[in-house]
C-alpha cells in the first residue's frame, strides 16, 4: 500500500509505503483506487489556507474512483470487482440542515467531515469509505473520465443554482483552469455557443482552452472592454480581483456565481449602489448536495468529446511523482493533475 500523508502543523506532504492493507468493517468498503485527482481546494489545504483535519496527519484526495476490493459484513449493495466512484461528502442525518435537505451546511457533516479533507482519502492505493458514499459506475463510462465525477457533481449543483440560463445568454467564465474548462464544456453541452467569453490571465491556459474548439471567445482580463456585458458571470478562479472585474461587466439584472474555491482570507470590494441600481445578484455554490449521480451522468453524456485529457490539459502521474504533479499544476503547464495507480 502506498499513500501521501499530510500534516497541517508542519504543512508537509510525504510519500509512504506499507505492507499493510486496510480492512473494511461494518458497512465500509475497501476501494482499490485507480485514479485520484488533485483539486484546487487541495492546494489551499497544503498551504494551510482551507480548513482540514488539524488533529492528526491524514491522506488527502477527495476526487477518486476505483474497484471494490473488499466489503464489510453489513454491505448489501456492492460486490468485489465493482467499478465505483466515491462521493466525499455526507451529513450527520440528525440535524435540521440534514432533515431539510441541505446537508452540505451540516455543522458536523458537509465540508466538515469530507473524505480526503477530514478523513483519509484517495491519494492512496487503497481507501476505506462508507457504503452510503459509493456509487456504481455505468459500464460505458471510462474509469479515467469517471475521475471527474466529483467536480462535475459540483458543477451540476452550480447548474441548478444559475438556471434559468437560456441559449443566447451572454456568459462570462472567469478562469480557464480545469473548473473553467469544465464549465465551458457544460455550457456548450447545454446549447450555448458564440455568446460565452472566457477570461484568463495566463497565456498557457488560454492556449489549452483554444484547443477545445468550443467556438468561444477567450481573452485576458485586460482585454475586456466597456462593451463586454454579461447577464451572468461564473467565477472559477477564486480570485477576488477577478470577481470585482466580473461585477463591473454585469448588465442590469446580472448575476455573479462564485464557484471557484477562494482562500477564506480573500476579500472583494463592490459598490452597493451598483448592486442597487442594476439589481445584481451574488450566488455561491457549495459542493454537491444530492448531485453526485448527476456528475456521473455528465461524465457519461460528455465522454471523450468534452472530457479528453489531452483537450483539457490533464496529465496523469504516479503517486510517487507528487512533487512533479504539484509543480506542473502550479506553473500552469497543465490544467489538472491526476494520480494514476
Amino acid at each position: 500500500m502506498e499513500a501521501l500523508i499530510f500534516e497541517l502543523k508542519t504543512k508537509t506532504l510525504a510519500y509512504k509505503k506499507s505492507p499493510n492493507i486496510l480492512k473494511p468493517v461494518n458497512d465500509e468498503i475497501l476501494v482499490k483506487v485507480a485514479y485520484s485527482g488533485i483539486c484546487g481546494t487541495d492546494l489551499h489545504i497544503l498551504k494551510g489556507e482551507f480548513p482540514c483535519n488539524d488533529s492528526v496527519p491524514f491522506t488527502p484526495g477527495h476526487e477518486f474512483v476505483g474497484t471494490v476490493q473488499a466489503i464489510g459484513p453489513q454491505v448489501k449493495t456492492f460486490k468485489i470487482g465493482d467499478r465505483v466512484a466515491v462521493d466525499p461528502n455526507s451529513g450527520c442525518n440528525l440535524c435540521k440542515c440534514c432533515h431539510t435537505g441541505i446537508y452540505h451546511h451540516c455543522s458536523t457533516g458537509g465540508i466538515n467531515n469530507t473524505i480526503g479533507i477530514f478523513r483519509n482519502g484517495g491519494w492512496s492505493s487503497h481507501a476505506v469509505v462508507p457504503e452510503s458514499q459509493v456509487y456504481l459506475l455505468p459500464e460505458d463510462v471510462e474509469m479515467s473520465l469517471a475521475a471527474l465525477s466529483e467536480p462535475l457533481s459540483c458543477l451540476a449543483h452550480g447548474w441548478d443554482i444559475v438556471n434559468p440560463l437560456k441559449v443566447g445568454a451572454n456568459v462570462l467564465v472567469s478562469g480557464a483552469g480545469i473548473i473553467g474548462l469544465l464549465w465551458a464544456s457544460v455550457l456548450h453541452l447545454h446549447g450555448l455557443r458564440k455568446t460565452v467569453t472566457i477570461s484568463e490571465p495566463q497565456e498557457r491556459r488560454r492556449e489549452i482552452f483554444q484547443k477545445m474548439n468550443l467556438d468561444y471567445k477567450v481573452k485576458s482580463p485586460s482585454e475586456l472592454t466597456e462593451t463586454d456585458c454579461f447577464c451572468i458571470a461564473i467565477d472559477c478562479s477564486g480570485s477576488g480581483p477577478a470577481m470585482e472585474t466580473a461585477v463591473k461587466h454585469l448588465s442590469p439584472g446580472g448575476r455573479l456565481c462564485i464557484f471557484g474555491c477562494a482562500s477564506p482570507k480573500a476579500k472583494i470590494c463592490i459598490e452597493p449602489f451598483q448592486v442597487y441600481k442594476k439589481e445584481l445578484k451574488i450566488m455561491g455554490v457549495n459542493i454537491n448536495p444530492y448531485t453526485f449521480s448527476q456528475g456521473i451522468s455528465l461524465v457519461q453524456a460528455m465522454g471523450n468529446k468534452y472530457l479528453s485529457f489531452e483537450k483539457l490539459g490533464i496529465k496523469t502521474f504516479k503517486l510517487s511523482e507528487y512533487r512533479e504533479a504539484m509543480a506542473a499544476l502550479k506553473s500552469g503547464e497543465i490544467s489538472k493533475a491526476i494520480f494514476k495507480f
